[in-house]
C-alpha cells in the first residue's frame, strides 16, 4: 500500500496535460489538409497517363497522407481524440 500512496502523490504533483497544438488551431489545420487533399485528387485525375507512373504515384501518395492526417485532425477538433 505504501507504493500506491507514493504513486498517487507523484500523480498529484505532475502538471496537467497540455497539447503541442492548441485545440483552437485544429479546425483550420483540418480544413487546409482536406482541401489540399481534394485539390491533389483533382490534379491526379487530370494527369495524362504516362508509361512510367512516377508522378501519379507521388501525387496520390501525398494526397493519401494529407487526407489521413486531415481526417485525424478533424476528429480531434470535434472531440473524438484518436
Amino acid at each position: 500500500m505504501d507504493n500506491y500512496e507514493a504513486i498517487q502523490a507523484l500523480h498529484k504533483s505532475l502538471p496537467a496535460f497540455s497539447p503541442y497544438v492548441s485545440a483552437s488551431l485544429l479546425p483550420p489545420i483540418a480544413l487546409i489538409l482536406l482541401t489540399s487533399t481534394f485539390a491533389l485528387a483533382f490534379y491526379f485525375s487530370t494527369l495524362p497517363k504516362d508509361t512510367f507512373p512516377l508522378r501519379e504515384t507521388v501525387v496520390a501518395s501525398i494526397a493519401s497522407i494529407l487526407g489521413g492526417f486531415g481526417v485525424v485532425v478533424l476528429f480531434c477538433s470535434v472531440g473524438v481524440n484518436v
